[in-house]
């Protein structure tokens, strides 16, 4: 059950590293994990306040993509990675020949890994509503700066998505990107390359009372992209402010 206090909930569905011996696999990237959204569950909880849920996810997202649809369907055109990925973003295969999950691995890991998330985001989620009347979902990522197979050039440093504008009350957009307006330390942008994956798309639904936004940040903006996995505090100092008051003022808004 939800804290009554609690209008707004974190999603952080790519920090996981988590790949479970069962899963056969082959390449240097199941060791590196380079797709990984590093650090990303440590800025939530240092972002976040007493009004506030989390939902970590713990396993890689090269287990299963739980931002990606249970049908697989694409979400953006051109190169990308399905539910259950096969290459890395930079197209490097995770499996070698003939070792690539069929079709009856991959339902076993939409129901082992996928389900179990989405049923406690939907709960949550309901419990924060039937409290409130409403509830807040922030889908929280990042990525490299640059990836040519995915974009050009350098990503903008905070990239915020509202599905067009569809998975959120206008206000509550608006409210964000006056956020985004005022401060002065990264570059943004509001549906651009990253307009919200499967989480932000499925669960906001406005006219339902529940309003979901996708922040994805550029890592170079908050680490060293050269040495992923090593934290500094003092390089991420800036992006934990910026992301405090972002959780201020989600916990702040309310629906007219």
């Amino acid at each position: 059950m939800i804290h009554p206090d609690v209008r707004l909930l974190v999603s952080v569905p790519h920090a996981g590293t988590m790949v479970p011996a069962d899963i056969e696999a082959t390449g240097p990237a199941w060791s590196d994990l380079p797709d990984t959204d590093w650090h990303v569950d440590r800025l939530a909880h240092l972002a976040s306040g007493q009004s506030t849920d989390i939902v970590i996810a713990d396993h890689s997202r090269y287990v299963v993509d739980l931002n990606r649809p249970a049908d697989d369907q694409p979400l953006y055109p051109g190169a990308g990675t399905g539910l259950v990925p096969t290459e890395t973003f930079a197209g490097e295969p995770l499996y070698g020949p003939g070792n690539e999950p069929n079709e009856a691995e991959r339902e076993r890991r939409r129901g082992r890994y996928w389900q179990p998330y989405h049923d406690r985001l939907q709960v949550a989620l309901d419990d924060i509503r039937r409290q409130h009347g409403f509830a807040l979902l922030l889908d929280l990522h990042s990525i490299a700066s640059r990836v040519p197979r995915l974009f050009q050039g350098r990503l903008p440093d905070l990239n915020l998505g509202t599905f067009d504008g569809r998975s959120c009350d206008p206000g509550l957009e608006q409210a964000v990107t006056q956020l985004l307006t005022e401060q002065n330390d990264f570059s943004w942008v509001v549906n651009g390359r990253f307009k919200g994956g499967y989480i932000t798309r499925h669960y906001g639904k406005p006219s339902e009372g529940v309003h979901a936004l996708q922040l994805e940040i550029a890592q170079a903006c908050y680490m060293d992209e050269s040495d992923p996995t090593t934290w500094s505090a003092e390089r991420a100092a800036p992006l934990v402010a910026f992301l405090k008051r972002l959780v201020a003022c989600l916990q702040a808004w309310r629906p007219r």
